[in-house]
């Protein structure tokens, strides 16, 4: 591992432009954030060289769109054995950049690998539909049919907390589409990309069909979502800098996946044993940074005090401590600014009539997990998102007023329900104004080939292989007259 660890570490970064390194004059030290030591040179990118990435992908995009499908579906396939080969390197780089625990980290490439298994599959899978012209009295002696063609450049902007299979969800239905991209990954999380462009390199992919430029959102960002070569935007990251891509965007397809405080409704007559495990890793894998982690549990007043008794008794018992260590659960948050952020929400809630059950406080640098009960709903630690080990438990007394409590919210990602009572889930179902109910299991749920996206301010789209290629390319109608 020592050796594997060297390797990582302590490299000189380049930006991937047409299919090479590209060194820039400019580079800034990326930091452990557990240990706080150095890992790594990053190369800082300014506009011109966004342009040039950009103008890479734009002269490469005719070759990708005349690609057949079965060659793309032969590269990302050829992705996936690299990827199986160097899964222990891949882990390792997660857990160096972002300080996400090991076990997590290995579990996001095993996804990464079937992300990039399901946009393979999907290459052979685009087609369009034949439409009945002679439905209409002026459609009789008429064929027609539509296509699917690849959009173009599209630009992908993507979050820390999954810094391989969030870019995966991207760049996998893009080139399965036959896009050409230009990744923007975020800042603390830079390696794990650089190591795919390398990936997709030995896999065969044509020079400029993706592209990596790191540096800052303000330069990279903006230069990317206002280029007029660039086709779509596909944005994971927060409310505020996504509804500013919507509002520079301009007429460019946009997809979004912003925020959320996603929230678990506990129905009276659930097995609470059964279901503790999978709400601690709800609430507390990744340090609580996803975007579905679970943030407001709603516990019906017969099975609260069960619940809560036992879930914070498990949330003790969590190892915290170095994210290399095979059993460390939970680790430093994604840098010091964001442990302050919270810790102050955390002190907010001592001013009214909240009760803190667990937690709250660093423990050498890593916020222990944090349960609080009693919390109102104007709370920061409700109403905003947390994106940190931290869960609110309040009591209802029945699923309606759960699912009210879910709803008063600005943002609707998923949500989850524990419930043996068939009309209850059916409720839930229809009620729950969220992009998805997942009925007997937490909201943390995901495989990688279902749709993924929310309402109201989490976002605009869907993610998932077969519903991103639909976002990333164009509808094109065929008519043959006949007559």
């Amino acid at each position: 591992m020592n050796k594997l660890l060297n390797e990582v570490k302590q490299k000189k970064q380049s930006l991937w432009i047409n299919g090479k390194k590209v060194e820039t004059k400019t580079h800034a030290p990326l930091y452990s954030p557990y240990s706080g030591e150095e890992i790594a040179q990053i190369a800082i990118a300014d506009k011109e060289w966004v342009e040039q990435a950009i103008g890479a992908a734009y002269q490469a995009r005719g070759t990708m769109a005349a690609m057949p499908a079965y060659r793309r579906a032969e590269i990302l396939e050829k992705v996936v054995e690299i990827l199986k080969d160097r899964a222990e390197e891949a882990a390792m780089i997660i857990a160096c950049e972002s300080s996400k625990p090991i076990m997590f980290a290995r579990a996001e490439v095993d996804r990464t690998i079937e992300t990039y298994k399901f946009s393979a599959e999907e290459a052979k899978r685009i087609t369009g539909e034949t439409i009945p012209f002679d439905a209409a009295k002026g459609g009789v002696g008429r064929v027609g049919y539509t296509t699917r063609e690849p959009i173009g450049v599209i630009g992908a902007i993507t979050p820390f907390n999954f810094p391989f299979n969030l870019v995966a969800h991207k760049v996998g239905p893009a080139i399965a589409a036959g896009n050409t991209v230009v990744l923007k990954p975020a800042s603390q999380t830079p390696l794990s990309a650089l190591f795919i462009a390398e990936v997709f390199d030995e896999a065969g992919l044509p020079a400029g069909a993706l592209n990596v430029v790191t540096g800052p959102g303000g330069i990279v960002g903006d230069a990317i979502v206002e280029s007029e070569r660039v086709s779509m935007v596909t944005f994971t990251g927060s409310p505020g800098v996504g509804i500013g891509i919507r509002n520079k965007a301009g007429l460019k397809k946009t997809t979004l996946e912003l925020g959320s405080n996603s929230a678990l409704i506990i129905d009276k007559g659930v097995e609470i044993d059964q279901i503790i495990d999978r709400c601690i890793m709800g609430a507390f894998s990744n340090q609580g940074q996803v975007c579905i982690s679970i943030q407001r549990i709603y516990a019906h007043a017969d099975v609260y005090d069960e619940f809560l008794e036992k879930f914070t008794e498990a949330a003790k018992k969590l190892k915290i401590g170095n994210p290399l260590e095979d059993d460390t659960y939970v680790s430093a948050m994604i840098s010091k600014r964001e442990s302050e952020r919270i810790t102050s929400w955390i002190e907010e809630t001592k001013e009214g009539s909240a009760v803190l059950a667990s937690g709250g406080e660093i423990q050498d640098g890593i916020l222990k997990p944090t349960i609080i009960t009693g919390a109102s709903s104007e709370l920061n630690v409700c109403c905003q998102e947390a994106f940190a080990p931290v869960v609110v438990v309040n009591k209802v007394d029945n699923v309606d007023q759960a699912i009210e409590q879910v709803n008063d919210s600005r943002f609707g990602l998923q949500a989850g329900i524990y419930t043996n009572n068939v009309s209850n889930a059916l409720s839930a179902s229809q009620k729950l104004h969220v992009g998805a109910v997942i009925i007997n299991d937490v909201p943390t749920y995901r495989v990688d080939q279902m749709p993924y996206g929310g309402v109201k301010e989490s976002g605009t789209g869907r993610e998932g292989i077969k519903y991103a290629v639909e976002e990333m390319t164009e509808m094109k109608l065929v008519v043959w007259n006949h007559n």
